[in-house]
């Protein structure tokens, strides 16, 4: 069995983090960025999310600095998720563990470091169809993940979503997206395992 976990809001709380960096993003760029509403959809990479607040030709530059600044300024400020060690070493017992990320591969490994969460290898970069396509290659079984994108990854690659409703996403979302099962908490994903 190998299972894919995303990251934020899945395995970890990144939505302080990833403010305090978007804040110093519009002191550098004098952009207008609604930090607070970034934060509450977290799940694409931050291409996408700053093409909302920034002429096109600028947002490739500014992406760069944000993940330039990420480890002096988010690392410090994010925590695991509950139950995200528990579910990833329940995993492990069945097998391998992998990461399936839209962050930036490096600054999503510094996260797996500094909290100690025991998985295996870390894909950063992906997104929506991009983690299917890495879920296909590593063999996965399962997905577990926030944003009905991840539910759309799970489904392009033909495995078993599992949805956890602790990101941007309802329950109905997830199941409408594809989940097989949605748990409000990773806390939950070790009972969830054993029943399978």
């Amino acid at each position: 069995m190998i299972t894919g976990f995303d990251l934020d809001m899945t395995l970890i709380d990144s939505r302080p983090g990833i403010k305090a960096v978007y804040e110093q993003v519009v002191v550098e760029s004098g952009a207008t960025i609604d930090t607070d509403l970034v934060v509450s959809r977290l799940g694409p990479p931050v291409e996408w999310e700053l093409a909302h607040w920034l002429p096109e030709d600028e947002v490739k530059r500014w992406a760069d600095r944000y993940r330039e600044l990420y480890p002096a300024i988010a690392l410090d400020l994010v925590a695991a998720m509950p139950g995200a060690r528990e579910a990833v070493e329940a995993a492990n017992q069945r097998g391998r563990t992998i990461l399936i990320t839209a962050k930036h591969g490096p600054n999503a490994r510094l996260h797996v470091d500094r909290l100690d969460l025991p998985v295996g290898e870390v894909f950063g970069g992906t997104w929506r169809e991009a983690k299917g396509v890495v879920l296909r290659e590593q063999g996965a079984t399962t997905y577990v993940g926030d944003h009905v994108h991840d539910m759309d990854a799970a489904k392009l690659a033909g495995v078993v979503g599992v949805g956890v409703t602790t990101g941007p996403s309802s329950t109905e979302e997830l199941r409408a997206a594809g989940a097989e099962t949605v748990l409000s908490s990773l806390e939950d994903f070790p009972a969830w395992l054993d029943r399978r």
